[in-house]
């Protein structure tokens, strides 16, 4: 592959080779290196295997193990022509080796190490995880299969249905449950929310049996005469036939001995072969095994994204119904899962140094790096269990501050420190440590400076830190031999405060590290004073140390204050300066004058108004990196609006620009200095984290940096409360699909640089707000939120005073006293004692235990306080959980999951009644385990990444090919790392499904998206807010191939999932339930119908796009009942809407004005007939109009934001000045300018003759569908820019046209009104039509080919600068919302060919009509995209 790469003819050729070697979207592809060969040898039975010319033979080797056919032997080694193979040589480099060589595996001797391995890997395959397997290990588990492969009599409740093949070809139409109603708890309206729909039981068969016994043997281990003879262990085996078997494992495999129960015989018994795989002996022992090994083997075999581990433990918050009596730890005493104690550190850091030079290399250094750290996490998990039940005692003798070894980890507490803030304290210390190891661990260009493998874990109430061992200091051991006084350079300390003076070729090269790290960072070099009186300048914040290991490698520790202070919360802080005597007079009258200097550096009025600075509860109040990237950008706008006024003053841009004196560069200058650049000559921001923190001098030289460092981290502040806040609170306002959970809300406010002790500020812009109502959802997730954090705090105090015997029954009883009101813990403690008792267990809790006699009122008290004290928010939360429900509609469910999430508490299984107050909703039994909730430094897929994001800048132009082919690239990257588990691969695959319907590849679509499902569910969580998402989208991927049944029950379990997590009242559920008023029929489609436009109005207004279309809808489905005159009614509501929004002249206004003239015509037809029969006496049938399919599902496209077609007028502006100047280059050369250029000045970029778009109802009547044509090649000469990410556009029955702004923000946007204006965009026949303002529409083909033709070449010319701004967009289901300009799709068949022929779907029968609601800029998400 490296080779390949070589000589492939650069960077695109390069990828198309890697993508050709990879089955990315399910269908085989061929790769001109990839070869078959005959796989023979190792007793098995000799097969065919695909291997490819890059791989190594280790990789073919694992390839192999993994095979039915192999599998579960080990230990094996690869031959060809009778040489083993070098496990690192390259395939491609075997002389002789071409299609139908004969490869053969050969049995290689065992060591005792190999031969543990193997067993390990034999209890793997008879342990053959179940469908509860995941729900008792505390996995989220994946239900896709479950719920595909329901027999049709199954709840209708459950997305059930047919076997879901995952064959491309099974597209026809299912009509089996298509009219299964569905159940009450999933209609509108309905309160109940049962949690045992969530997981339903699982259609694949329980494990079979094997074994009724498989251990080590009483004999193990081999006295010392029997290992000089080979023997490794003895393992005792009872079959199913109830023979006992003793057997020893040594160099040439395993053999029955003639041991017993009672007599020690380890020669080989009679007639016993020596066989190399356990498993072959275990057959010739039992035939009940072999049969059932074979049928295990034969079993159809799930997708690997189903079966394969996960890299790091997503937590599932339920368990399985009935845990507590079907406990099964099958074949845990042959001791083969206890393993030796690894150097993690050694490990991480041997993996990333792996070298780099290919895209093969780095694949592999990638994958080895989220190895090892996806098993350091592991480990981490169960050391914390370990050590906090009690099984490790503490290393040291400080019982404050206890620190454990385990499993080569080092775990403590962190002392608390009183500075810091105590135990609130000590836990941000923790959590800023990890985040400055991921911010460290993420810079490029830094491969020399390492960090120590680090993570913290909540177990229990108690936060350790772990990380891996550091290694030995350069020179310790002779220099402690040596001399008593060494120096801390000698010891390989080699910078930070305490390093003292030194100079060393390592430390120069360990500063240059540092200064690189603190460039990428944006930190600023400063200078401190020593406790020792040095003045020591640093690159980092004071407590960092930079040390040289034993190994030879740098390493930087103590990163916990990398990011700069957060002066909203720090007010009593002030950096001290160390000066002289005759300074200090001077020094005093400037703090005089200083003080109430809250109000210096700070906006206007600022304290009064945000009520900041003030305390906070610990003193780590730290920047996040995304808000000081995003202050760094707020002050370069600010600094080139400074230059270009500056300018302005002084003759001009034009004329200083050209000019050659030094009216610019005084400009510059004078801006840098007025922003606080660190640069006086270019723009640099950087911010010192070491101002405003408590303990740190600096020397007099660094009075007017720092006091400079003091306004600039003021500004920053503020920008929190003053930009920041309120854009998260105009994002909500316009997004569609905002947060529905507490992980969702904190990405989002994360994603915007604010931290989540803003919450309190959040409520009070919101509360603020004149859309308040319209934030509700918002509004009750932010309320949530602070509530189950306060939760958590409370606690985890809560549990320390908790012995082990009773933390079940402690968890209930808090978790009763917290969500039922005026609860009686007496109940709790009485039932307690009876059952203890009859369980004979002694008297169990007594009423003097401080956990058993804690109240609702009392805990709801804590809760409030701590709010208060955090947040500072005092009456918001109330005096009840009540409270909560009532005035912010919160569900008490939802806090529960939200609570457990967040704490690692599992429930069992079953529905809960919460607001029961004469029995306790939740039992000890209820409480199945608390598992550990780990956070861990995030280890990113560098190559595939790379090749998402030039995805995302293909789509941005508009080319849809070159997107789909990065994404098939970058899907086949994410396998290569991570097997595809990992977020970022899901929101990948998600993005190609959307690319590949977008081309008409509607089967692959709904191939990749099934595997998109099932990754969300167990990466993310199976009620994950992204994996309600990801059904939604595939149910329209199957309702496109006629999927009908699968695809109501993907929405309804969509359904189900969003009211568990957040309730019904959502925007998003608007979009549900207007899917499934398309996908349902009769009065149940009504129902949906009815509730998606009550709630689009109530969150957007009567007169808003959302609104409108879904009057369409109604006015849609009322013609389909034959009652046209409440069809009048709904589409004259919609007319005033299109009105409001757009005026009397637009295309869309005039569009429902005629539908609303032909269903008056219509109805005005029924009266007639109605009359006659009445007259005749006969009862005569009211004549129905019903949309089509096609209609349904482009509508259905729309509105869940596949399909987002926009038109920009500054990139049309940009075409227009590139045309200008081509054509004054041309006349300046004497050339005359190309016709072709001349017309598309007039045609701006693709208008259309409208008689020629509706000229292709043949190809409608042939079937078009947008869905069934594969017309990239068309769409890649003609298409310009097409959006099919998260937000898409909203149309009334497919015409797309997205308005630049919404009547209630025309404030806001009036500025950037004449820049951003959208163009229409009429979709007719798959070909957009663009109107530019005051343009008229050219009729003529010849100039509709000369624009398509200036499309193409205007295409190339986008700057950097255009996909630079097009990449602020938000973020959909993690991908980020991309904005195109416009595309003219050359589909030859779309919905529209269907509605223009028919009159009765759409209720007119003229050709330039679109019935179907045309808006301007505005997304599916509601958000008018500037």
């Amino acid at each position: 592959m490296k080779d390949k790469i070589r000589r492939g003819g650069g960077r695109n050729q390069a990828k198309t080779d890697l993508i050709r070697g990879k089955n990315a979207v399910g269908v085989k592809q061929d790769d001109d290196t990839s070869i078959t060969v005959k796989i023979q040898g190792a007793g098995i039975e000799s097969f065919e295997l695909q291997v490819h010319g890059f791989w190594l033979v280790q990789d073919a080797l694992m390839n192999l193990l993994s095979r039915a056919e192999v599998c579960p032997r080990s230990n094996l080694s690869l031959a060809f022509a009778s040489t083993t193979l070098d496990p690192l040589a390259e395939l491609q480099s075997l002389k002789g080796l071409k299609p139908g060589a004969i490869i053969r595996l050969v049995e290689e001797p065992y060591t005792a190490s190999s031969a543990r391995h193997h067993l390990a890997r034999v209890v793997e395959l008879l342990r053959a995880s179940g469908p509860q397997d995941a729900l008792r290990e505390g996995r989220s588990p994946s239900l896709l299969e479950t719920l595909t492969h329901q027999t049709t009599g199954a709840d209708p409740s459950l997305p059930n249905g047919k076997s879901l093949k995952r064959s491309l070809s099974n597209t026809k139409t299912d009509s089996t449950n298509q009219d299964a109603a569905p159940p009450e708890y999933l209609l509108p309206g309905s309160t109940e929310r049962p949690l045992m729909a969530l997981l339903p039981p699982s259609s694949q068969p329980e494990a079979p049996s094997y074994l009724k016994d498989l251990c080590l043997s009483c004999w193990n281990p081999p006295p010392g005469h029997r290992k000089l003879q080979g023997d490794f262990l003895y393992i005792s085996v009872v079959t199913m036939e109830g023979k006992r078997c003793d057997i020893t494992s040594c160099p040439k495999g395993f053999f029955l001995n003639r041991s017993t129960e009672d007599v020690f015989d380890p020669r080989p018994a009679q007639s016993s072969p020596l066989c190399h795989c356990f498993t072959d002996l275990l057959c010739h022992l039992s035939p009940a095994f072999k049969k059932t090994l074979t049928t295990i083997k034969n079993r159809p075999q799930l997708p690997p994204a189903e079966v394969m581990p996960t890299s790091y433990h997503t937590l599932s918050w339920l368990g399985p119904r009935g845990a507590s009596r079907t406990h099964k730890n099958t074949f845990s005493r042959l001791g083969v899962d206890e393993q030796a104690t690894p150097d993690w550190n050694e490990e991480l850091q041997t993996a990333r140094n792996l070298p780099q030079g290919s895209l093969e290399e780095r694949l592999q250094r990638d994958r080895a790096v989220l190895q090892v750290n996806s098993a350091f996490v592991t480990a981490v998990m169960q050391g914390a269990e370990t050590v906090v039940d009690g099984f490790v005692e503490p290393v040291n003798g400080n019982p404050e501050d206890p620190a454990f070894l385990w499993g080569g980890l080092f775990m403590s507490q962190a002392a608390a420190s009183a500075v810091f803030g105590g135990e609130r304290g000590r836990r941000a210390a923790q959590r800023l440590e990890l985040k400055g190891v991921q911010a460290y661990s993420d810079l490029e260009g830094v491969e020399g400076l390492h960090t120590l493998p680090t993570a913290i874990v909540d177990y229990r109430g108690v936060r350790l830190s772990a990380q891996g061992l550091a290694p030995g200091l350069e020179g310790t051991e002779q220099d402690q031999d040596q001399d008593q006084e060494t120096t801390p350079a000698s010891r390989g300390l080699l910078y930070g405060v305490n390093a003292g003076p030194q100079e060393s070729p390592h430390r120069r090269r360990l500063l240059a590290l540092l200064a690189h790290a603190a460039k990428c960072l944006a930190l600023q070099r400063h200078v401190v004073v020593a406790p020792s009186g040095y003045k020591v300048p640093l690159f980092t914040p004071v407590d960092s140390q930079g040390l040289l290991g034993a190994d030879g490698r740098f390493y930087i520790l103590d990163v916990f204050r990398c990011f700069p202070a957060d002066v909203n919360f720090c007010p009593e802080t002030e950096s001290q300066i160390v000066t002289r005597e005759e300074e200090r007079k001077e020094m005093k009258e400037e703090d005089e004058e200083k003080k109430g200097g809250i109000k210096e550096g700070w906006p206007e009025n600022y304290h009064i108004v945000s009520g900041l600075p003030k305390s906070f509860p610990h003193g780590l109040c730290r920047l996040r990196p995304e808000l000081v990237q995003a202050f760094i950008q707020h002050k370069h706008c600010q600094f080139t609006l400074r230059v270009r006024e500056m300018l302005d003053e002084n003759g001009g841009f034009e004329e200083c620009a050209t000019a050659c004196d030094s009216r610019s560069t005084n400009a510059v200058r004078a801006a840098c200095k007025e922003v606080g650049s660190s640069s006086d000559i270019i723009f640099e921001i950087r911010l010192n984290p070491n101002v405003f923190s408590p303990g740190v001098s600096f020397p007099p030289s660094e009075r007017a940096s720092v006091n400079q460092q003091e306004r600039l981290l003021k500004e920053a502040a503020a920008f929190i409360i003053t930009h920041q806040i309120p854009g998260f609170v105009e994002h909500c306002l316009l997004n569609y699909e905002a947060p529905m959970d507490g992980a969702s809300l904190k990405q989002a406010l994360h994603q915007r640089g604010i931290n989540l002790r803003y919450l309190g500020h959040v409520i009070k812009a919101i509360s603020q707000s004149e859309h308040k109502e319209h934030l509700r959802h918002i509004l009750r997730l932010v309320v949530g939120e602070v509530f189950i954090r306060s939760t958590r705090r409370v606690f985890n105090s809560f549990l320390q005073g908790v012995d082990v015997p009773c933390l079940c029954a402690a968890v209930s009883h808090f978790l009763c006293c917290l969500l039922v009101p005026h609860f009686m813990p007496a109940h709790v403690g009485e039932e307690t004692k009876k059952k203890s008792k009859r369980r004979g267990r002694g008297a169990g809790a007594s009423e003097s235990t401080p956990w058993s006699t804690l109240i609702g009122p009392e805990l709801w008290n804590l809760v409030c306080q701590d709010a208060t004290e955090t947040y500072n928010i005092s009456d918001s939360l109330g005096s009840g959980p009540n409270h909560l429900v009532e005035r912010y509609g919160l569900q008490k469910l939802s806090l529960l999951r939200e609570f457990c999430l967040k704490t690692g508490v599992q429930l069992r299984l079953r529905d809960y009644y919460l607001d029961n107050q004469t029995k306790a909703p939740i039992g000890p039994d209820d409480i199945l385990n608390i598992f550990p909730v780990v956070k861990h430094v995030d280890m990113p897929s560098v190559d595939a990444s790379k090749a998402y994001r030039a995805a995302h800048n293909s789509i941005q132009k508009g080319l849809l090919d070159q997107a789909h082919e990065h994404l098939t690239e970058a899907s086949y990257l994410f396998g290569r790392v991570c097997d595809d588990l990992h977020p970022e691969a899901c929101h990948c695959h998600s993005l190609l499904a959307k690319v590949a319907f977008m081309q008409g590849k509607a089967a692959e679509a709904r191939s990749v998206q099934l595997k998109a499902v099932v990754i969300s569910e167990r990466v993310l969580g199976f009620d994950h807010p992204n994996t309600i998402q990801q059904y939604t989208l595939l149910g329209v991927y199957m309702y496109a191939g006629g999927e009908t049944a699968l695809a109501q029950k993907c929405l309804l379990r969509a359904r189900l999932l969003l009211l568990t997590v957040h309730g019904e009242d959502h925007p998003y559920t608007a979009t549900l339930d207007s899917c499934l008023g398309l996908v349902l029929t009769g009065e149940q489609a009504g129902q949906f119908l009815k509730n998606a436009l009550r709630l689009n109005t109530s969150f957007f207004g009567a007169t808003d796009l959302h609104t409108a279309l879904n009057q369409h809808l109604m006015a849609q489905w009322m013609c389909s009942k034959g009652d046209y005159r409440s069809a009048m009614t709904h589409e004259k509501e919609a007319l005033t809407a299109f009105t409001s929004l757009f005026g009397h002249d637009h295309h869309q206004t005039i569009c429902s004005k005629e539908f609303l003239c032909t269903i008056t015509k219509q109805a005005v037809q029924v009266e007639r007939s109605l009359r006659q029969a009445g007259a005749d006496s006969t009862e005569q049938t009211v004549e129905c109009l019903t949309p089509s399919t096609e209609t349904s599902l482009e509508q259905m496209v729309l509105l869940t934001g596949i399909r987002n077609i926009t038109q920009s007028d500054r990139f049309q502006e940009y075409k227009q000045k590139h045309l200008e100047r081509k054509a004054a280059a041309l006349k300046e050369l004497g050339l005359k300018l190309p016709s072709e250029l001349v017309a598309s000045e007039t045609v701006k970029a693709g208008e259309k003759n409208l008689d020629k778009e509706t000229g292709c109802g043949k190809e409608a009547e042939d079937g078009g569908s947008p869905t069934a044509e594969n017309n990239s090649e068309r769409q890649h000469e003609s298409v310009e820019e097409v959006s099919v990410v998260g937000a898409a556009a909203v149309s009334v029955n497919g015409h797309v046209v997205e308005p630049a702004e919404q009547n209630k923000h025309e404030e806001k946007t009036e500025n950037r009104e004449e820049g951003d204006r959208a163009t229409e965009v009429k979709m007719v026949n798959g070909v957009s039509e663009v109107r530019a303002a005051g343009e008229e529409t050219e009729s003529s083909v010849e100039k509709e080919v000369k624009s398509s033709t200036a499309s193409r070449e205007m295409e190339a010319g986008a700057t950097c600068a255009q996909m630079k701004s097009d990449e602020k967009d938000g973020q959909s289901n993690g991908v980020r919302d991309t904005k195109a300009t416009p595309s003219v799709l050359k589909s030859k068949g779309t919905w529209a060919d269907v509605v223009s022929k028919s009159n009765i779907a759409n209720g007119t029968g003229h050709k330039d009509t679109a019935v179907n609601g045309v808006a301007d800029k505005v997304t599916a998400n509601g958000a008018a995209e500037e």
